[in-house]
């Protein structure tokens, strides 16, 4: 196991004993709630990109934490879940600059998954992910850009959430791709996640879904074990909407699929680029392997690459959200497989994110919330199951998802 010692050190000001490597070395602190509100009694802890005033963000590599001076302003969600009464216990890991969804980091090591011992946690929104999951916090704030929240919920067993994008502020966190990061969170039960819903969230324009349709092209991204679950959770809905199974894309194909994903990797690299690029080239931080390939990849990729992908992306986002409707929610797996052994090879965890990917960049290029369900499989491996719904219906969705994992 691959944990930071310093990590898991005890210290008698901080009330948490950090057995499983989730908190950053310099995250151990603690900022009490307001005495009363909706969220009094919970803690929570931050993924290490969102400003918390007068404690350093780190996002995930020591190079940015030395260049980048304290924070004297929180972010408007921290700030919102504090006046609410929760009480913030630190910051968690992230995978490097959140470019990753496997949950590992070169610098302080690989969370511990507690639900999938010997497994990772998933990524980036790993520390969270592994900390909520451990019972060391009521819920966790994350990030998800390309799958950094839905991944980790599936692989440690979690309620999370892709919001819609744009619907939370973004302010005070820390960019990957602004045209696709999303702020989120996780959390261990439907009670805790509804109530930070209820917090967060503002009311949906419309809850009155009608049509549920299985995308069946999407589905096949996944390994087996998702697929009976997926199609109980599809029957489960049709006791009271109107279902039916389609495709997201034109011939359904796994090669249209990762065209799509295609489409997300050189609209989201291109903007990575020009966002850490400059910092990047006058900094020369040290990244792990893979996460360096994939800066080597986004400082490689043309602008008119870029430009091309997001043409596709506008013509994409406009059939998923035409098929939605303002009334329609579609089912999908949350992750393409179970979360990856410690020792699974790089071919191994490369195949699983192109597969994962496919799933996730619906969602991700139309900019709709997705919200993952925990269930496990046959043989108690956490995996998620999904619903995707119309932009802005985010609070709606997680109303309709709870109702129905009640009932399964």
């Amino acid at each position: 196991m691959n944990l930071n010692t310093d990590a898991i050190k005890a210290d008698a000001n901080f009330p948490i004993l950090d057995t499983i490597g989730a908190w950053v070395p310099y995250g151990r602190f603690v900022v009490n709630g307001a005495p009363t509100g909706p969220l009094a009694g919970l803690t929570f802890a931050a993924k290490d990109l969102f400003d918390v005033a007068g404690y350093p963000t780190g996002a995930g590599n020591p190079t940015w934490l030395a260049t980048h001076q304290i924070p004297s302003k929180s972010s408007p969600i921290i700030d919102t879940l504090l006046n609410a009464g929760a009480t913030l216990v630190g910051k968690t890991l992230t995978d490097e600059l959140a470019y990753s969804i496997n949950g590992d980091n070169a610098h302080y090591g690989t969370p511990l998954n507690t639900l999938a011992i010997g497994r990772v946690p998933g990524g980036s929104s790993s520390g969270s992910a592994a900390a909520v999951a451990a019972r060391l916090c009521d819920f966790a704030l994350g990030t998800d850009t390309g799958g950094s929240t839905r991944v980790p919920a599936s692989y440690c067993g979690l309620w999370g959430l892709r919001t819609t994008h744009g619907l939370l502020p973004s302010a005070g966190m820390v960019p990957l791709n602004p045209s696709f990061d999303t702020p989120t969170w996780l959390a261990h039960d439907a009670d805790t996640f509804m109530r930070v819903a209820d917090v967060l969230l503002p009311e949906s324009p419309t809850s009155n879904f009608r049509r549920a349709m299985l995308f069946d092209d999407v589905l096949a991204q996944a390994d087996e074990v998702f697929h009976e679950k997926a199609e109980q959770v599809y029957a489960a809905l049709g006791q009271n909407l109107e279902t039916f199974r389609t495709r997201v894309t034109t011939n359904g194909t796994s090669e249209e699929l990762d065209e799509w994903r295609l489409t997300y990797i050189s609209a989201s690299a291109r903007e990575a680029w020009q966002v850490h690029g400059e910092w990047i080239e006058k900094h020369q931080p040290v990244f792990g392997a893979a996460v360096a390939s994939r800066w080597e990849m986004a400082r490689n990729t043309s602008q008119v690459a870029a430009d091309a992908a997001v043409a596709r992306q506008v013509k994409i986002r406009a059939s998923i959200r035409d098929m939605l409707g303002t009334d329609g929610v579609a089912v999908i797996p949350s992750a393409a497989g179970v979360a990856p052994l410690l020792t699974a090879s790089g071919a191994e965890v490369d195949n699983l994110r192109s597969r994962t990917f496919r799933i996730t960049c619906v969602a991700g290029l139309a900019g709709l919330p997705q919200v993952s369900l925990p269930f496990n499989s046959a043989s108690g491996l956490p995996i998620g199951i999904s619903l995707i719904g119309p932009a802005g219906s985010d609070r709606a969705l997680i109303k309709l998802a709870v109702a129905l994992w009640q009932q399964l």
